[in-house]
């Protein structure tokens, strides 16, 4: 029984994720969404620093790891499982480097492009695939809208992400007759504080060039909700791959801008 006009007491948390690429960004506001959705979350990422002031703001656990690193995906992989049963893997980790033409191509960042967004997310998925077995659980990539279709500049990011897609569906028609939801989320144009200056070295005028003139890009709350709801839906249903994209953004290629104010 609990007292007239008083609010009962809320009930602990049963389900549990891990969201890599959790230190800003979309994996950032993911853990915020999942929290404020009843979800014990355990962040993962690098950057202590980031991870730390997250935890202090959210109340999640978190892990430092690199997911490029077998070693440290290992030792995190300990530490996860042994916070308790893991309900949901949330692949947020990666990014894009550079915007050469593909006979220009600067093929170290096509390999850490490729290391991060696919071997990383595989590496991630394998580790904790016999934990999300024991819970009937959930394993969400976020690929990108360049994992759809290509557009110029963009060769190698668009080479990971259009294979970090074909391995999670692979893996899809892979785990069939299993309780296991494999599902993708692809963002559009999201501004973050962080994408497109890390693509282009630092360079804040061509990271703001990306974004402008574009009426309400997304944000990345926007996909942490797409995350949320898809996560959400009965346990018999999966989001197969889900495309989320400003409106002012038809595709790569063709995006709506205001005209320069003088």
């Amino acid at each position: 029984m609990t007292t007239p006009g008083t609010d009962p007491t809320p009930a602990t948390p049963t389900k549990r994720a891990v969201v890599t690429g959790a230190s800003s960004g979309i994996g950032a506001a993911t853990v915020r969404a999942l929290i404020a959705d009843g979800w014990l979350v355990t962040g993962l990422a690098r950057r202590e620093g980031r991870l730390a002031e997250l935890a202090a703001e959210t109340g999640c656990d978190y892990v430092v790891a690199d997911i490029t690193s077998p070693d440290s995906v290992a030792a995190a992989v300990d530490a996860l499982t042994a916070h308790g049963p893991i309900h949901a893997l949330v692949n947020n980790a990666g990014g894009a480097l550079g915007s050469d033409r593909v006979d220009a191509a600067n093929l170290d960042q096509w390999q850490r492009m490729y290391e991060l967004n696919v071997l990383g997310t595989v590496r991630m998925t394998n580790a904790l695939l016999p934990a999300l077995r024991e819970t009937a659980g959930s394993i969400v990539v976020v690929t990108s809208t360049a994992a759809h279709e290509p557009y110029e500049g963009g060769g190698g990011y668009v080479a990971a992400k259009y294979a970090e897609r074909v391995a999670a569906r692979t893996l899809r028609l892979e785990l069939v007759g299993e309780p296991l939801r494999v599902m993708e989320i692809a963002p559009g144009m999201v501004h973050t504080e962080e994408f497109s200056l890390v693509r282009f070295a630092g360079d804040q005028g061509k990271a703001n060039a990306v974004y402008e003139g574009v009426p309400n890009p997304l944000t990345a709350a926007d996909i942490a909700e797409a995350i949320r709801w898809s996560l959400s839906l009965p346990a018999h249903v999966n989001v197969d791959s889900l495309v989320v994209r400003p409106v002012a953004q038809a595709s790569y290629t063709k995006t709506h801008r205001l005209p320069a104010q003088s």
